[in-house]
């Protein structure tokens, strides 16, 4: 998936060592008032936004490869 001038792209990436990357928009510290029970978000991590299009169209290839 392309994006105009390279910003704001939204991946989904799988890394040589099969586990997966995702860069999207940090939404930590609005997003972490709103997790339910039970989750929780470590020192070195962070809540990150992924369109919903990106998301599926991943999960279909994931789906397809693995």
């Amino acid at each position: 998936m392309q994006c105009s001038g390279g910003h704001n792209c939204a991946q989904i990436l799988e890394m040589s060592d099969h586990d997966f990357a995702v860069a999207g928009q940090n939404i930590t510290d609005e997003a972490v008032a709103m997790l339910p029970p039970g989750p929780g978000i470590g020192p070195d991590e962070r809540i990150v936004k992924v369109p919903r299009e990106v998301m599926l169209s991943a999960m279909a290839d994931f789906l397809v490869t693995v």
